[in-house]
Formats: C-alpha cells, structure tokens, sequence
C-alpha cells in the first residue's frame, strides 16, 4: 500500500473569517494518523488561529440530539473525532459584513471548522453510533461569559436540521436551548 500523505485544504464560507478545513493525514497499512491542529501547519494554509488554545472539550451526543447555537466570545476550532454531526454557524456579529448569514456544513472525522468569535456554532449528531464532537477554545469557558444563543430551531433560520427534533425531549434539545431567542429578537 505504501505511505499515502492528504495536506490540509482550506475552503471559506459566507460568513467572514470561518472556514472549513480538511487536515492533514498520513495513511499506511496500519491506519492514518490526522493533524487535528499544529500550529505551523495552519500558518502555512493561511489560517490565522491562536498559538495556544485554553480549553478543549470532547462530547458525545447521541443520534437526532442537538447542541447549540452558542456564539459565546471565543474563536473555536471545531470537529468530530467519530461518527458524523451536521453543523450549523450563524454570523451574530453586529457589524459584520455576513450578519445574518447561515452557513450548514457535513462535518466528518477530518474535516473541521474554525468558527470566529461571536459566530454562533451548533451540530446536531446524525450517525447512528452519535459523534463525538471536539472543540479548541482560545480562552477558558465560564458560565456568563460574553457572548450569545440562538434558538437553533427557529423557522427564520432556514436549517434544515437532517434528524426530526422535538422541541419537548430533553434528549434531543436541552431546555435552554429551545428557549433561547429567535435570531430577530437579538436586535
């Protein structure tokens, strides 16, 4: 089989300053080894990122369930380490030449997201094992921290989120995710 070596790609979306990145692998007969984040390697692609992420969160969610959407003040490096999530990013940023815009991307072990501060990030997982979902965060999470939440199942949205949610299951959608506000009520 021998050594088969995939260099990271980055592809932009509409929102200003997120984009979606595919790492690094290197693939022999015994697997593939992924780069999920040097430094150097993503100043070569062109992507501006912090030299030092302050938290990293790795979760499971179970299939259908939903998380987010949160655009707290962090930029966020984001992606599944197993299974598969369908991601959705919204420019909250007021000011930004992208407010408003929604962006929904699959999201596969390989392929992440580098979600701008302000941006609000949110998955739903869709294989039938869940995904595990990581997240880089360039400063610590604290409850109240700066930042916003969006109902992620507000109709103006547009997201067609792949798996049916009900908006009464717990395992689905926590409560305070159902009730966050709709995005025109941030204004």
């Amino acid at each position: 089989m021998g050594v088969t070596v995939t260099p990271t790609s980055v592809q932009p979306t509409a929102i200003d300053g997120l984009c979606q990145i595919v790492t690094k692998a290197v693939t022999d007969e015994r697997g593939t080894v992924r780069e999920f984040f040097r430094t150097s390697g993503f100043a070569e692609a062109g992507i501006d990122v912090p030299e030092r992420w302050q938290q990293v969160n790795l979760t499971w969610t179970r299939q259908g369930a939903l998380r987010g959407l949160h655009g707290e003040a962090m930029t966020k490096l984001v992606g599944v380490a197993s299974g598969e999530a369908y991601g959705a990013y919204l420019d909250a940023r007021a000011g930004s030449p992208s407010f408003g815009t929604v962006v929904t991307l699959p999201l596969t072990v390989g392929v992440q997201v580098l979600v701008p501060a302000g941006v609000c990030n949110g998955f739903q997982a869709v294989s039938p094992e869940g995904c595990q979902y990581l997240y880089c965060f360039d400063a610590e999470w604290v409850p109240g921290m700066a930042g916003v939440a969006v109902n992620p199942l507000d109709p103006a949205l547009g997201i067609a989120w792949p798996v049916p949610v009900d908006p009464a299951d717990p395992a689905m959608i926590s409560a305070k995710d159902s009730a966050a506000p709709a995005f025109s009520q941030l204004n």
